[in-house]
């Protein structure tokens, strides 16, 4: 990936740190803030399906695949907050995939 994806999240810790603290409550708040982000994206979802009648097609592929990437961000900020770097722990999930689809 590159670099500046790993700088925004950095920043963003940094950012919330500055303007929320950075003690237990905040740490919740940053990983409960991934089921928020994974609502939207479902309701996103729902809304390109068009499943709710009411409201009918509301939402397209881009609509979702922009809300997966607010899931993705806010996971590597809440990854930083724990205090270790996002790129390495996502790095060895990758990893981890890789030896489990070599079998």
């Amino acid at each position: 990936m590159d670099e500046s994806i790993w700088e925004a999240a950095r920043a963003s810790r940094g950012w919330l740190d500055a303007a929320n603290g950075s003690g237990q409550t905040e740490l919740t708040c940053r990983i409960l803030k991934l089921t928020e982000e994974a609502g939207e994206a479902s309701a996103a979802w729902i809304g390109l399906l068009g499943q709710n009648p009411r409201k009918g097609v509301t939402h397209t592929r881009a609509d979702v695949a922009a809300e997966l990437a607010d899931v993705a961000f806010t996971a590597l900020v809440a990854i930083e907050s724990l205090g270790l770097d996002a790129q390495s722990v996502l790095d060895d999930c990758a990893a981890k995939v890789r030896s489990r689809l070599a079998g």
